[in-house]
C-alpha cells in the first residue's frame, strides 16, 4: 500500500516547479542539498524507507527561505549515542518536525512512530512523554493552522490515498 515510489512522484510532482525541491532515495543518512544552477533542492531520506521520507520533509516543510538555502538547513545534529541532556535539547527540537510528520502520516493513512533516536545513548529516552509533547504541538497545528506547505502536501497524500478527514483531532491517538 506504501510504495516509496508514489510518495517520491507525488512529492515531486508537487513541489519541483513551485518550489525547486524533490525527494530523493539515499542510502544511510538522511540530508538535504540545496538547489544550485544544475539540480533542484534534494531531500534525502534513508534506506528507501517510507517513514524516514516522511520525516525528511518535514523538516523541509518547517525550513523556511534562508534555510533551504544551506546544506542539511544549517543545523547541528547531535548523532545517536547521546546522554541526557543531549537528548532532551534533541527532543526539543524534533517536536514540530515529528508532528508534523505526524500529520502526514495520518493523511496517507501511514503509522506514525515517535523516534527519541537514541538506541546507543546512555540516557533512555521517555517515549511517552515525547510523543505527548509531539501530540501537543500536533493539536496546536490543527486548531492554530499547519505550515503551508505541509498542509498542501498532506492535502496531496490524503487525495491519493483516499483518507476522509486528515486533520481531524480524532484521528490522532496520544497513545501508543
Amino acid at each position: 500500500m506504501h510504495d516509496i515510489q508514489d510518495l517520491i512522484q507525488l512529492f515531486n510532482t508537487t513541489f519541483v516547479h513551485s518550489h525547486n525541491t524533490v525527494l530523493v532515495k539515499g542510502e544511510d543518512e538522511p540530508i538535504y542539498y540545496p538547489a544550485n544552477n544544475k539540480q533542484p533542492a534534494q531531500v534525502v531520506f534513508a534506506h528507501g524507507y517510507y517513514a524516514s521520507a516522511l520525516h525528511e520533509i518535514a523538516h523541509w516543510c518547517l525550513a523556511g527561505i534562508e534555510r533551504r538555502k544551506q546544506v542539511d538547513y544549517g543545523y547541528w545534529y547531535n548523532p545517536d549515542g547521546r546522554n541526557e541532556q543531549q537528548q532532551k535539547a534533541f527532543e526539543q527540537v524534533e517536536i514540530k518536525p515529528q508532528a508534523i510528520e505526524w500529520i502526514l502520516s495520518v493523511a496517507a493513512g501511514f503509522n506514525f512512530k515517535v523516534s527519541c533516536d537514541n538506541l546507543n545513548g546512555s540516557y533512555e529516552p521517555n517515549r511517552h512523554e515525547f510523543r505527548h509533547k509531539i501530540h501537543q504541538q500536533v493539536t496546536i497545528y490543527l486548531h492554530q493552522g499547519i505550515p503551508e506547505r505541509a498542509k498542501h502536501f498532506a492535502e496531496q497524500l490524503s487525495k491519493f490515498y483516499q483518507i476522509d478527514q486528515p486533520f481531524s483531532l480524532k484521528r490522532f491517538n496520544p497513545h501508543e
